[in-house]
């Protein structure tokens, strides 16, 4: 969506505090030990308490409020209160709430002590790399300088984005067109426009990059079984540097 008023503005604005409330609160309660189950929970109290609703759940169907992904499981893993987390673990956190017809997305990788400078560089570089695309987050630019942004940062570092994963536009409902690849995709030559809302999420891994589906039918995996790191903010775009709506 694009932004037409200011209550498009407050009401993404609103929802998206509820997104950082709830990674922020799960994130305190990663540990070796606790279930992801346990961790969706806070999560899914967080978005109740403050009238919120999951996006996955009301759009997709999807079997929780949160998508919890661990090491290999890049994306959409579903939280249980089987599933431990272990020491050495990254663990994706990955939040999408919907609250009166507005919609805010982020997820953040979360290490659980002691792990391997090599993850704990990985994390750091789908940080960098988002950061490095907020350059070209704005008018007038298209959606390949994003994902050029992106790969350049994540290639340097000696990783790799995975390319069947990618942003998107957002705001009425969890995708919207256009899709942000986190490469230089040359068809991907959309121009940005003022008030445009949409996802930048750089998700990165050490080994080839390749994706497999889980039997699960929601998980999607390393191909390779490397780990993988999640970075992803909501945004507007606007002549200078974005509005990220889901930050503190």
């Amino acid at each position: 969506m694009s932004i037409e008023s200011f209550a498009d503005f407050a009401g993404l604005k609103e929802v998206g505090s509820i997104v950082r409330l709830a990674l922020d609160e799960m994130a305190r309660h990663v540990w070796a030990g606790a279930t992801t189950g346990e961790i969706a929970d806070l999560g899914g109290a967080i978005m109740r308490l403050n009238g919120a609703r999951s996006a996955p759940r009301i759009v997709y169907g999807f079997p929780g409020d949160v998508l919890i992904s661990i090491n290999d499981e890049a994306v959409h893993g579903i939280p249980s209160h089987s599933r431990v987390i272990q020491a050495g673990d990254l663990v994706k956190l990955d939040v999408t709430f919907e609250k009166d017809g507005y919609i805010a997305d982020a997820a953040i990788t979360v290490p659980v002590e002691p792990v391997s400078n090599e993850s704990r560089q990985l994390i750091a570089c789908a940080e960098r790399a988002f950061r490095r695309a907020m350059h070209f987050a704005r008018s007038h630019h298209r959606i390949n300088e994003i994902g050029r942004a992106i790969e350049q940062e994540v290639r340097s570092s000696g990783f790799r984005v995975m390319r069947d994963l990618a942003g998107h536009g957002t705001g009425r409902t969890i995708h919207e067109p256009p899709r942000v690849p986190n490469y230089d995709d040359r068809l991907a030559q959309h121009q940005l426009t003022f008030g445009l809302v949409l996802t930048v999420e750089p998700i990165i891994t050490t080994g080839s990059g390749r994706t497999i589906n889980d039997a699960d039918g929601w998980t999607v995996r390393t191909a390779d079984g490397h780990v993988s790191a999640h970075f992803e903010h909501t945004l507007v775009i606007t002549d200078g540097a974005p509005i990220l709506l889901t930050t503190a």
